[in-house]
This record gives C-alpha cells, sequence and structure tokens, in this order.
C-alpha cells in the first residue's frame, strides 16, 4: 500500500516514525484538543510521498525522520535551521508544510522548572556561561544543546559514546559540569533500568548540580535512579514531552493553551501509569489488599509469586525447597525486572523482595512503594519456608529497616484487606 494511501485513518493529527512502539501521544493530544490523533509507522521510502500527498493537518514527527521532516518542509522556523530537524509539522491552508523544533520548546519548560524548583534559581542563573553534558549527537541532542545554549546561555558540550572519547574520562575533560542531560535511548522501555553512566563516574563532578533525562518511559530511568541515590537532583522526560505536545497543539489549532495544562496532564499519566508496590513481611496480607486496591483502582493485580509459579511451574516454597533460597532470589529478581517495567499495575511482592538490592530499582523506575506493617504477633508461618527455617522474629530484624528505607508509604494494617486498601488509595491519593 502507498504511504499516502495508508494514511491516519482519517486523523487530522498523528505521529509519525518507524517503530513507534508504545507512545503517550494520543491520550495528550486528546486532552489538549488536537483530536483524533492516530501512530503511523513508515518505512524510510514512504515518508515523503506521505508527507507531500497525505491527508493530515499537524503532525508530530519522531525517530529517524525528523531530517527528512526538516528537509521536505517549505517553511523552516530558525530553530529548524538551525538543528536542520524538525519534530513538528502544520500543513497550512494553501498546503505549504510548515516545520518547527517544540523539542526545544519541551525542553526549555523542563529546564525552568526544574532550575527554578530543584535548584532555587532561573536556568539562566544557574548555568549561564557554565558547562553542560548533553549526551548523545541525535535530533533530541541537537534540540537540547540548542535550547540550552540560547535559553539558559550555558556551555552546552556533546558528548557521544560513539565520538573519539566516548564516555571515558568524562569528568576529567569537564571537571566544572554542573548539568548531565541524557539525550540517548539508554534505559528507555524494555532495557531499563539500563543508565549511560556507572556510579563511578557520576561521583566524579565536584560542581554537579542536576541530572536530566529526556526518556519518560520508565517514569525514573537507571539514570535518574542512580543521582537520586547519590543525592543529586534529577528529573526523567515525560514533562518534556507533555510541554513539547502543548506547543505542537497550539501550532496544529492555531490557538494558545494555557502552560498549566503541561502539570495537570503530566500529573495523570503518572497516577495512571505509575504502578503500585506492596512490600511487607510474610503474612502481612499484601495479596489479599492488592486484589482490593486492583478492584478500587481498575487496574490490573499481580503477585509476584503466582506470575513465578506460572512462569517456571513450581511455586516459590517447591524452589526453595528444591533449590534453595539463592536460586529463588535470582528469578524471582527476574520477574520484578519483567513486572516493574511495566505501567498501571498494582504488585504485591514475597517478603524477601528487599533481600535483593537491585529490586529497588526494578521496582521503583515505574511504581511507588508501599510498606504493610502488621505487628509479628498477627503473622502466620504456615507454609512460609523461609519464615518456617529463621523464624519471623529473626526474619523482622533483617528486614524491617529495609522495607522503611524502601517505602515512599508505611501503612499500619487496618485489620481487613478492604481497610489496607482504601489507606493506601488515599495514601498515594489515587
Amino acid at each position: 500500500m502507498e504511504a499516502c494511501e495508508k494514511g491516519l485513518g482519517g486523523a487530522p493529527y498523528g505521529l509519525i516514525g518507524r517503530k513507534l512502539g508504545h507512545s503517550w501521544s494520543p491520550r495528550i493530544h486528546e486532552r489538549l484538543g488536537s483530536r483524533p490523533y492516530a501512530l503511523l509507522e513508515l518505512e524510510p521510502e514512504e515518508v515523503e510521498p506521505f508527507l507531500r500527498g497525505g491527508a493530515w493537518r499537524g503532525l508530530n514527527v519522531t525517530i529517524p525522520y525528523k531530517l527528512d521532516a526538516a528537509r521536505i518542509a517549505d517553511v523552516c522556523s530558525d530553530a529548524v535551521r538551525a538543528l536542520g530537524a524538525a519534530n513538528t509539522l502544520v500543513r497550512t491552508d494553501d498546503g505549504s508544510i510548515v516545520a518547527e523544533n517544540t523539542d526545544v520548546l519541551g525542553f526549555s519548560w523542563m529546564l525552568t522548572r526544574f532550575c527554578r524548583e530543584r535548584l532555587g534559581r532561573s536556568p539562566r542563573e544557574a548555568l549561564e556561561g557554565r558547562d553542560v553534558l548533553v549526551l548523545g549527537s541525535g535530533g533530541a541532542g541537537r534540540a537540547v544543546r540548542y535550547a540550552l545554549e540560547s535559553f539558559a546561555g550555558a556551555q552546552a558540550s556533546v558528548i557521544s559514546r560513539g565520538g573519539p572519547d566516548g564516555y571515558e574520562g568524562l569528568a576529567s575533560r569537564h571537571p566544572g559540569a554542573a548539568l548531565i542531560v541524557n539525550t540517548t535511548p539508554v534505559g528507555m522501555y524494555p532495557n531499563c533500568p539500563d543508565s549511560p553512566l556507572d556510579e563511578d563516574t557520576l561521583t566524579s563532578f565536584p560542581d554537579l548540580a542536576g541530572v536530566l533525562d529526556v526518556v519518560y518511559n520508565p517514569a525514573r530511568t537507571g539514570l535518574v535512579l542512580l543521582a537520586e541515590r547519590l543525592g543529586i537532583p534529577a528529573e526523567s522526560g515525560l514533562a518534556m514531552l507533555v510541554a513539547q505536545a502543548l506547543y505542537a497543539s497550539e501550532l496544529f489549532q492555531g490557538t494558545t493553551l494555557g502552560d498549566e495544562l503541561v502539570e495537570s496532564i503530566e500529573h495523570e499519566i503518572l497516577s495512571q501509569a505509575e504502578n503500585v508496590v506492596l512490600i511487607g513481611m510474610p503474612g502481612a496480607g499484601k495479596t489479599s489488599c492488592g486484589r482490593e486496591l486492583a478492584h478500587l483502582l481498575g487496574r490490573p493485580f499481580v503477585d509476584l509469586d503466582d506470575a513465578l509459579a506460572l512462569e517456571t511451574g513450581r511455586s516459590a516454597a517447591q524452589i526453595i525447597e528444591e533449590d534453595g533460597e539463592r536460586a529463588f532470589r535470582a528469578v524471582e529478581t527476574a520477574v520484578a525486572r519483567d513486572y516493574g517495567s511495566r505501567s498501571g499495575l498494582v504488585i504485591a511482592c514475597g517478603g524477601g523482595i528487599v533481600t535483593q538490592a537491585e529490586n529497588l530499582d526494578l521496582l521503583r523506575q515505574n511504581g511507588r512503594i508501599v510498606f504493610l506493617d502488621r505487628p509479628l504477633d498477627e503473622l502466620s508461618a504456615d507454609g512460609r519456608p523461609v519464615s518456617q527455617s529463621r523464624g519471623i522474629e529473626r526474619l523482622a530484624a533483617e528486614r524491617m529497616g529495609l522495607y522503611r528505607s524502601w517505602a515512599d508509604v508505611t501503612l499500619r494494617c487496618t485489620g481487613s484487606p478492604s481497610g489496607d486498601a482504601e489507606a493506601a488509595r488515599r495514601a498515594l491519593g489515587l
């Protein structure tokens, strides 16, 4: 089928790219008023025929077609001419194609909020004349560099992993770096929570004030999680996604939309997409509470022990008895990696999930963690081989500190699954 015939299914607005996968764009544009909004995957040879002949009014453009969009457009903004890349196209009444780069505007919005709320200064006050590292030399990296230099007066240095020096010795080459911005796809779903930089590299910058990542899925990328553990202010890219969509929608509709919509839509997406993760001692009621909470929220429920049993054909107790606890923990981590990278779930974890430090990032990347704290004298060891072999009090001594340090919310159990679920819902603001 020819690309110009393929179309957007009658929708006047949409997103084109080669491999789109999951995208929040239709939901965002529904809220912004630029609807219907469709997704269209195109092969390289289909792009120009579709742009010139397709029945569309406004388009967003993503990897790898931003350069093509700028080349094909009849009219380009200053940013597009400077970058040679466009992520937003508008067809005018006379059929002309106008190109803009709202990635520049979206990142500028995100940077402004980050600097004001996390650093207590405007972007120019925080970054003018200072070294900022931009990881990645693609279209997003170009847009971020343009915004940093034109909007904040920063000295942006683009660092490509495939360049002559790559990331090796980064701190020695840029000792005064004030901000690091990741524009590469490293850490993007499903390869999460990978990070383009390791802890040793990040701790080597004495003046580093913050870390930003334009990746928005997962909600907290591996780089952001690492920065947070080190006490460095950090943020993933959902705000940039929503802000650039708002500016694109204004162009599509020829109207002005309030900037307050950015945070409103961002909050809506996060509240719907973030997992709720229940942790606590064996027998604390995580499974029963989780089922009730999933029903309250209209979400799928996953018990990690049940998911593990479906995957392996053996229960947690069988694996522990037959292969030992260490083998069980390795399988448990693999299952946590899978479900922790997904969105919009209620997840009940086994009591020992906190004994493996790597599980924290796997669960936090897309979730908020709730610790169900039930009195020890109400817990039973029946059917729980680890509780039986070690004893509940010993397990509590080993794990209670971990439960509390992992938790975003700690709940004293109410005595009923429905009461616990309602208390969790209120505490999470859902």
